[in-house]
């Protein structure tokens, strides 16, 4: 079996603890409780005959009150930027904490739009659904919510890793 540490980084309220429920346990809670420091859940998932576990640390929002930690990207095999794309500075601010784990870290890096189960107060257009290309080895749209695109992600994210 093939052991990964995965870290899900964003701002607060962006969604990285229900998307981390709704992967490893399968549900959704409408409460919201905020993380502080870091909470560790794991996965083993099966990809291409291979036992993947993910280790996924869920790191407390960086917001004013919270400094990007950049110890706990030591040893990541993948980092995982979640936006909400309910809120526009959400993105802004994902964008500037994926600068600051590129300083510490090249591992792959995932942008996650997630709450697609909402309207969207924003959207990317062409040119910079391009550019978030060239900045991340893989994007997805999802919502912790419904499910949708959740497994997909770490599937797609445990796949990339298989072959780096």
């Amino acid at each position: 079996m093939i052991q990964k540490k995965i870290c899900l980084l964003g701002a607060s309220s962006v969604g990285k603890t229900s998307l981390v429920k709704q992967f490893v346990e399968g549900i959704f809670s409408e409460k919201y409780l905020t993380t502080i420091g870091v909470k560790i859940d794991k996965k083993i998932i099966s990809i291409e005959n291979e036992q993947v576990q993910f280790m996924i640390w869920d790191m407390e929002g960086n917001d004013t009150y919270n400094a990007f930690q950049e110890r706990y990207l030591r040893g990541a095999a993948a980092y995982i930027i979640v936006v909400d794309q309910t809120r526009t500075t959400s993105l802004h601010e994902g964008l500037d904490i994926h600068a600051l784990a590129q300083q510490v870290t090249n591992c792959p890096a995932v942008l996650t739009i997630n709450k697609s189960d909402l309207p969207a107060t924003w959207n990317m257009d062409d040119n910079e659904n391009k550019s978030y290309q060239n900045l991340f080895d893989l994007q997805f749209s999802t919502s912790a919510k419904t499910g949708a695109n959740v497994e997909e992600m770490f599937a797609a994210l445990a796949k990339l890793l298989l072959r780096s």
